[in-house]
């Protein structure tokens, strides 16, 4: 068994959870939601909800996983192997969402060739192009190929030097590139009307959906309850302050998503755009924003997709080390072979995603496989993951075992520990609970229910058989 690995330095681990937090959801989903929300009201509370739910599952998952010095599957069964299923729950989570995330990678990484290929030039075909490019067959899967390859190359180096180097160069770049961007978004004629949106709250469009979409936004833009944060907690020194380390990852996410929204809402009032759902806001809306910027447009159109290439990949990297630790802990595989074996599996299932758009390949219950795994993933599995989460630290954990992991046996100063505890162990299921039922019901809703219900039966079948694995 290879000697467990350690980050090489705080701001490595920073910028590598920071990192894994930020992705595609900050850049798309985030400036969506909050536009079909409402706006200011939406950010406001979705801002309280990182602050005290996003903060404190945070926490959580650093000490659950710096606790044992074991990733997700570890962590839970080394306190009780009764709880080894929601470590695998997570495991299972990661490699599902890499079954298509790459898809998405390859579509980034793409548009920065296209985008310098003279996509922008004319500017009433870009739908269609995006149509027509994610429905053939081959050329997706070749971008597809490439991404995953990187995410291979950086995860098989290892933690201090694969995944800690790539995080100190990919999130500064990240930063700098959506500030560069929000500022000209900011210059244009008409602009603060964006920003006004964004931020001035109007209350009277408050409701229970508003908060529930909030809540849920929170949750998952900070890649909660997938094995994430607890894996890379594994890798922590004990010497390491958890509160600040998790208030700072907080911090940053919260402020990628945040610079999307400028860099997007100012512009698109500018030019009296609509924000489109997902992919359709950020590669046939976005595309067309810069197009209207004129000369310098395609630049900044590059910067954008280069940009939204970083936060994909520092995501997905994060989800490969989920099931590449889960291998190393517990199948005592080299990193090498696990992070081959892995990769090999989830490009499969990716080529399924990919084919799925065009129509090709076999479908559930007439849903592609792209679709599938998002569906599962999203409204399920991660809700389900972070409510168990919540449930071990507060019910199965000892209290005293968690002040000493989370205030390093009491010599950090941690006031609010009362508090956070109370929070992880009573209201944050509950919530998290009503962000799970919301998100089931609308799957029955919009005719995914015989999904829903395949999740589920996935979920009691892999607690049946989780101290097998």
């Amino acid at each position: 068994m290879e000697k467990r690995e350690n980050w090489g330095s705080k701001i490595g681990f920073i910028m590598a959870a920071a990192g894994s937090a930020v992705g595609l959801g900050n850049i798309w989903k985030f400036p969506f939601t909050a536009g079909n929300n409402g706006g200011g009201a939406f950010v406001l509370i979705y801002l309280i909800f990182v602050a005290i739910i996003g903060f404190s599952v945070m926490l959580t998952e650093f000490g659950v996983g710096r606790r044992r010095q074991l990733a997700a599957v570890g962590a839970f069964k080394s306190v009780d192997k009764r709880w080894t299923f929601a470590g695998v729950l997570g495991v299972l989570s990661g490699f599902l969402i890499m079954g298509f995330y790459p898809v998405v990678g390859g579509w980034a990484l793409a548009y920065v060739f296209k985008v310098g290929g003279g996509l922008l030039s004319n500017p009433a075909a870009i739908g269609d192009s995006f149509g027509a490019f994610i429905t053939n067959p081959s050329t997706p899967l070749m971008w597809m190929v490439l991404y995953l390859i990187l995410n291979v190359v950086i995860v098989v180096k290892g933690i201090s030097s694969g995944i800690e180097k790539a995080g100190k160069i990919l999130m500064p770049l990240l930063f700098g590139i959506l500030i560069v961007i929000a500022i000209k978004g900011l210059t244009l004629p008409g602009a603060m009307a964006g920003m006004e949106f964004l931020f001035k709250p109007d209350f009277s469009k408050v409701n229970g959906s508003v908060v529930l979409a909030a809540l849920g936004q929170a949750f998952f833009s900070l890649s909660l309850g997938m094995g994430c944060m607890i894996t890379y907690g594994s890798y922590l020194s004990k010497k390491e302050n958890l509160v600040q380390n998790a208030a700072i990852v907080t911090a940053m996410d919260t402020a990628v998503a945040l610079l999307a929204g400028i860099a997007m809402f100012p512009a698109m009032f500018a030019f009296g755009m609509e924000p489109a759902a997902g992919p359709g806001l950020v590669f046939v809306v976005v595309p067309t924003l810069f197009a209207e910027m004129g000369a310098m447009g395609s630049m900044f159109a590059l910067m954008f997709f280069v940009a939204l290439t970083v936060a994909a990949l520092t995501s997905s990297v994060s989800l490969l080390e989920v099931v590449v630790a889960f291998l190393i802990d517990e199948k005592q595989f080299s990193r090498k072979k696990a992070v081959f074996s892995s990769s090999t599996v989830m490009a499969l299932l990716c080529i399924l995603a990919s084919l799925s758009l065009g129509g090709v390949g076999p479908k559930l219950f007439g849903t592609g496989a792209f679709d599938v795994f998002d569906l599962l993933t999203d409204k399920i599995f991660l809700a389900i993951g972070g409510m168990l989460l919540c449930i071990f630290a507060g019910w199965r954990l000892n209290k005293q075992d968690l002040y000493d992991e989370i205030t390093n046996k009491g010599e950090i100063k941690f006031g609010m520990f009362d508090t956070w505890y109370a929070l992880v162990k009573y209201v944050i299921p509950i919530t998290i609970a009503l962000v799970a039922i919301s998100g089931i019901r609308q799957g029955f809703e919009s005719g995914s229910g015989p999904i829903m219900i395949v999740g589920i039966v996935i979920i009691g079948f892999f607690a049946a058989i989780s101290k097998k694995l």
